[in-house]
């Protein structure tokens, strides 16, 4: 759960300028189906392939010199005490990249993104 409403979690999620505030920057992004986006100066990169506005986001990834891409869906529900909460589902990911990936969305991404927000 986030301590912040919903619209400015998605903000943190799309907009680059939110995105490099948070610590994922360079960063490409918007909130467009099909958007090529990149974070992190391309460490992350990859597609936009659903987009429903403060609801839902979900993503091709790609990371180093993966072959396929990974699947990223991202859920923001509000909540009544200007709350919001973030479900993650991460798959096809690598099995080598597992735990570092595991530990980056704690650390370096909604953790990042928590801090952030809470902060503000």
């Amino acid at each position: 759960m986030i301590h912040s409403p919903v619209d400015e979690v998605w903000k943190a999620l799309i907009d680059p300028e939110y995105i490099e505030d948070w610590g994922g920057g360079p960063a490409k992004m918007n909130d467009q189906v099909g958007t090529k986006f990149s974070l992190w100066g391309g460490d992350i990169h990859g597609t936009n392939i659903e987009v429903e506005e403060h609801e839902r986001l979900v993503q091709d990834w790609f990371g180093g010199d993966w072959a396929e891409p990974s699947k990223v869906t991202i859920i923001v529900t509000p909540d009544n005490n200007n709350q919001t909460r973030i479900d993650l589902i991460h798959q096809n990911i690598p099995d080598k990249e597992y735990n570092d990936i595991l530990s980056g969305w704690d650390e370096y991404y909604m953790g990042a993104i928590k801090t952030y927000l809470e902060s503000k």
